[in-house]
Parts: C-alpha cells; structure tokens; sequence
C-alpha cells in the first residue's frame, strides 16, 4: 500500500509550474503599481468626460470622424481641460461608443483600481456584468427615445452603436417591438437583483402568493444570498432571543390578546443597539406551555420595515424552535463566490476617534535625577548593615510614580530578615510607604519600591499613542497603563477573561475602568463591540451616552443604555445570560467552539443567514459600584453574574466590575474562581488585599493610579 504522503502534490512542485508571467501579477506589488497606474488613468478620463459634456460644442468641430495624428492645431485653441487628447478621446468614449453610458466603463475601471490597491471586497465579476448590461440597455434606450444626429448637437446620447442597435432594431422588428424589448429586458434584469424582493414583485410575479398588500408570508424556498454589504428583507432581523414569564405585547399571529399580568416586569432579551431603528415583534413558540412557570417567548427584531413579520420557525420542522436547526443543511450551505462578508459596510462612514481629543501632558523625561537615586541606594545600604546584612550589588529602574531597587544579598542570608525590615527602611528613605518584593518572581533578587518624590503623569494619550497599543493584534486590547520600568503595559482581554477591579475611593478605580472603555473604543468598529454600561453612581458613565446608537447595547424597551436601576440591572444580566446560551446554540449549529471561529466561517460566506446566523459582536459588561448592587439585591445578581463568568468566555461576552471593599461578603468564592484576572488599587487593609489577590501588597501601594495586576 502506497503511503498517503506520495498522493499529495509537494508545495514546492506546485509553486515551480505556475507561468511566470501569473506569479509576477500575483506579487503585491505588482498590483500595487497596477493600482496607481490604473486609478490615474480613470481619473483623467473621469475629468476630461466631464469637461467635455461643458466645453464639447467648441471642440466638436475639431475632433469629428478624425483620428488623433488627423487634428488640426493640437497646441491651442480646445477648451477641453485634457487639451487635444481630453477632446479627442471624449468624442471617441461617449459620441463613437456607448454614449452617456459609457461611463458605466469608467465605473468599473474606478473598482478593479480600488480592488488592486486593496480597497473593497465586492466582486469583480458581478460589477462588470452589471456594468455591462447597464451600458448596453441604457445605450440602445436613449438611442431609441433620443435620436438626434451630429448636425443637430455634438453630443449622441446613445452613441453609434447604441443608434446603429435602434436602426436594426427598428428595421427588423418595429418601435414597438423595441420599445417592448426593452421592458421586458429591465423587468428581467429587475427580477434578478434586489429590487425583486420589494412588494410590489411580490404583489405580482411570485407563484403562489396573495397579491394584497396586507400579505406578512415571506418565505422563499430558493432565498437569493446576500450580496456584500447588502442584507434582503428576508435577511434584516438583527438579533433573536428568548425570555421568560408572560408577555403583556400581542402577539404577532392573530389571537386573542392576554390578560395582563400582575407580576413583576420580566426581564427581555438584550441587542445590541444600532444606528438604525428597531421594532420588536414578539411571537409565542409553538412548543409554549401554558401550564409552565416559564413559557418561552420568541423575539423577533427588525430594522427600518416593520410591517413584513416573518416567521422564523423553519417549516421543514414546524415543530422546532429557532434554535433547533438541522447540521445537514447548514454544512452544505456556501456562498464563498460573493466574496467575503464585511460586517462595517453598514457603518462605512465611522471614523475612529483621533488621539487629539486627549489631553496632552508635558512631562519631563527625567523622573529621577542621580543625586535622589545614589542618595536612597546609601540609605538602604546603611540600614541593612546596621541589622548585619551585607549585600553584593543594588541597581534602581525608574518607573513613574515609583523606583524599584534591586539587592542580592551575600549568600547565608535569609530573606525573611530583610522583608521584617520594611518599616525600618521606610523610616530612614522618609517615605510614605515602601513595598518589598521578596524575592522577583523570575528573577534571583529582592525588590523594595520607594515612591518618587516627583511622580509623573502617566497620560492616556502617551499610552494610547505608543508603538505597543497601535501595533497590538488582540482580539480586546486594553491599555492599563505604565510599569514599573515605564513601559506601556498592554493586555488582552479575550485571555483574561474577566476583570475583578478593586481599591478604596479616590484611589484611581473609576479612572481605571475610563480607560479600559476608552482603549476599546480607540481599536474596535461598532460593528465588533457592544458595551453593557451599569452606574450605580449615575455620573460615572454618563459621558458615554453620546455613543449610545453605536456601541452601547440596552434591553429593548429601556430609553436610556447606561443602566443605574438595580432592578434594571436584573433584567439585563437575565438578558445576558439568555443571549449567551442563543449563543452557543449558534456556535453548536455552525460545529465551531468560539466566537472568533464563528465569526471567520460567518465572514467567508459558510453559514446561512436564514438558519439565524448573523454577526456575532463582542459584548463588554462593564459594573462600577458592584458592592451596592450585592447589598441591594444580593443573590439575584450573583447567581447570573456567576454564570456568565463560567460560560460566557467562548461566546465573546466578557464582565469587567469593580468594587470599594472587597469583602467576603460581597466578593464570594464562586465570583473569585471565576474571576482569574484581578486588579487592585491601593486598599486599606491587609485583609482586603488577600481577598482581592490572596496576597498582601495592595495596602501598602501609595495610591492615586497605582495598582497590582
């Protein structure tokens, strides 16, 4: 038996048969080059067209039936901004071709010059053959509705061949057969795009369909798929979830309305808020049982059209809900050829914000001068051997609120006796406080921190402008701030993945949390991240309200996103919580084990939308004030809270909270196991260190910023 290795075609033999002409217009800068040649083409002819439309009555008699050697006075005297090449080559494009509709070729020439600059996803192919068809239909529709000749204007709406179309149309089948030629040919090419799905071709030309415009069935058993950056009605709802209790909305299908509930309001699912507007229709699943304390309520959100109510329980399975689909049709399903998906298309426009808006801070490079380093190197020296502890070398790195020096001690000598000398030192560098680190993780020395006297700002600007933050290829970068050694520290939070902040008040916490959002914001598109905002505070947050249609999500009935109702954060933590398992029902059809996979076998056109696939954004839960919200509603936010924090990692729901004081009874033990990434300001005590990082270390940070990761 021969081995599976020898059936395989080797890279390299691939590489070497490939024509050398294809590999040199495959190289990037081929196309490149290719690309700027190309759109400084387009864009002459682009300019010298338009001249021509406003300067062509002059130029005309120059230019008529001529070949270029065959003007007469090429120097001077055309009014065309191209001279006589502009003139010449109008007349030839528009009068000599198409006409007018000629410029569908510039059209197209504007997107394979963009395309080889990388720019644009759309395909070539289906831009050419629209086109095409646009320039032909177009040509021959003017020529037949306009036919004037050179001695009446210089400008031949359809152009010779659009006019000589018409004469032989006209000849062979009469103006009327033209005239219906044409018709049938726009409602042909009508059939086959967009425009088909709209009312009125529904109305008339769909088998099987009532022609009433009260008809809500729009099912399709052959659905077009969507083109780039376009979504068909039959694709626009946004986001499904599920919610518990009795609905007091009616609800889609005709039916009785139900009595109205005296139960507290229940919580709904959470979207994603958008620029666009969004209506709910909610529907009862067909698997509802009225005898349950749960009844299942579908939710179904569309954008802008809200009177076309589509049914999204497959009818192959009328049974199954939205979420039970089968795994046959959806590995079969590709549509790759469109190319690949681009989620920003529908914010194309969006800027990202420019660093100016931050503060600039002028700071001097120089924190500590020598004289302050050499002066508590002696010190420290002196102190240890008055306890006989000699050295062997200490070194300081300066940092910008503390410098860290390092000490190896001479062998023999143990290290608990050096850390119980800690206020000793304190007290001979007149500090505010010291910290020893005994010894560097990963490294065979002992660290004592001395606060500077001259603390530097560490500004958001200086942190966000670094080549560290720009260059950073996470998934959620988030920049927390500077090291000890003045370096801008940079971390995922994908990896992380959920954020346990605490510190006592004033001590840098909320300012954290500012900068955590702003770093996000400053690297993701609306359409890859949504923010979940909960202030207690009420001012906290409340900057971040002018981004509300963009990147901040919210419970669909609610009129404000920042949430700072205790009971509204309920509502929307249950949300969350069915958003996640909708989620992973998602991830389960699409046989995929996180978001990012999801979202890459989404973007390349291998799941289908009309199963409930869609783009699935980051969601970031950020709480300030955690601590309140546990003595105010105690279990019934820790139980959700926990169970986000255990599941919600693979579905790209992610929780940051923070806290004053973090006790035992406010942080528990299921929150702290599944809160792996833990930062902590400066706290007061001993004990709120170790609940917050089972270390000490965290009381004796000199505050205002500084904290311990």
């Amino acid at each position: 038996m021969s081995k599976p290795s020898q059936t395989k075609a080797h890279p390299k033999k691939t590489a070497k048969t490939t024509p050398a002409f294809i590999r040199f217009f495959q190289k990037r800068e081929t196309r490149i080059t290719l690309g700027i040649v190309l759109t400084g083409l387009t864009a002459y002819l682009t300019v010298v067209l338009l001249s021509y439309v406003v300067t062509g009555s002059s130029d005309f008699s120059k230019v008529n039936d001529r070949g270029f050697f065959q003007l007469d006075d090429q120097g001077e005297g055309y009014r065309n901004i191209g001279a006589a090449m502009g003139a010449w080559l109008s007349d030839v494009i528009i009068n000599r071709w198409f006409g007018l509709p000629s410029l569908f070729a510039l059209v197209f020439s504007w997107f394979v010059a963009l395309r080889w600059l990388g720019v644009g996803k759309t395909s070539l192919l289906r831009v050419f053959l629209r086109c095409a068809l646009g320039m032909v239909w177009f040509s021959l529709a003017l020529a037949f509705f306009f036919t004037p000749v050179y001695e009446d204007t210089f400008l031949l709406w359809g152009g010779q061949l659009g006019h000589n179309m018409n004469s032989w149309l006209s000849a062979s089948i009469g103006w009327p057969g033209t005239f219906l030629l044409l018709l049938a040919s726009l409602l042909i090419f009508l059939l086959f795009t967009r425009l088909s799905k709209r009312p009125f071709f529904d109305r008339w030309f769909s088998p099987g369909r009532k022609a009433t415009p009260s008809t809500t069935d729009t099912s399709d058993e052959n659905p077009e798929p969507p083109l780039d950056g376009e979504v068909p009605d039959e694709f626009e709802e946004s986001w499904t979830g599920r919610t518990t209790g009795d609905d007091k909305t009616p609800p889609a299908t005709p039916s009785p309305e139900p009595p109205v509930s005296e139960e507290p309001p229940v919580a709904e699912p959470i979207f994603p808020s958008q620029p666009l507007e969004t209506t709910i229709q909610p529907a009862k699943s067909p698997t509802t049982d009225n005898n349950s304390a749960a009844s299942d309520v579908s939710f179904e959100i569309r954008v802008g059209n809200e009177d076309a109510v589509e049914d999204e329980v497959d009818d192959a399975f009328p049974e199954a809900g939205p979420n039970l689909r089968s795994k046959a049709n959806e590995d079969s399903y590709d549509a790759s050829y469109l190319g690949e998906y681009d989620p920003k298309l529908d914010l194309s426009s969006y800027k990202y914000p420019d660093i100016k808006l931050l503060t600039q801070y002028e700071s001097p490079e120089t924190i500590v001068n020598t004289e302050e380093q050499n002066s508590n190197k002696r010190r420290i020296q002196e102190v240890l051997e008055q306890f006989s502890i000699r050295i062997s070398s200490i070194t300081a790195t300066v940092g910008a609120t503390v410098t860290l020096y390092e000490i190896i001690p001479e062998p023999g000598i143990r290290i608990s006796r050096i850390k119980s000398l800690e206020n000793d030192i304190a007290l001979s560098l007149a500090a505010l406080g010291i910290r020893i680190i005994a010894p560097i993780p990963g490294k065979g020395t002992i660290g004592i921190e001395v606060p500077n006297r001259d603390p530097q700002i560490v500004s958001m600007r200086s942190v966000l402008s670094s080549k560290k933050f720009q260059e950073s290829k996470y998934e959620l970068p988030m920049a927390l701030g500077r090291t000890i050694t003045n370096e801008v520290f940079t971390v995922d939070l994908c990896k992380m993945p959920h954020v346990l902040v605490a510190g006592a008040t004033g001590q840098g916490k909320s300012v954290g949390l500012n900068a955590m959002i702003t770093s996000l914001l400053y690297k993701k598109h609306p359409a890859e991240l949504k923010f979940v905002l909960v202030d207690p505070k009420m001012v906290e947050f409340n900057i971040y309200s002018a981004i509300e249609k963009h990147f901040l999500a919210k419970l669909p009935d609610d009129s404000k996103a920042i949430i700072t109702d205790f009971t509204k954060v309920i509502q929307t933590l249950n949300s969350l919580t069915r958003e996640m398992d909708d989620r992973y029902n998602l991830l389960m059809m699409a046989n995929v084990r996180n978001i990012k996979e999801y979202n890459t076998k989404f973007v390349n056109r291998h799941l289908n939308p009309e199963k409930g696939h869609k783009f699935l954004p980051y969601i970031v839960v950020v709480i300030d004030e955690f601590g309140d919200l546990i003595m105010t509603a105690g279990k019934e936010i820790e139980m959700p809270i926990a169970r986000i924090a255990q599941k919600a990692r693979a579905v790209g729901i992610h929780m940051i909270i923070a806290t004053q004081r973090p006790t035992t009874n406010i942080i528990t033990g299921t929150i702290k196991a599944n809160f792996p990434a833990r930062i902590a300001f400066r706290v007061t005590s001993k004990i709120d260190s170790r609940t917050i990082l089972d270390a000490g270390g965290a009381d004796q940070l000199i505050g205002r910023g500084d904290m311990l990761l």
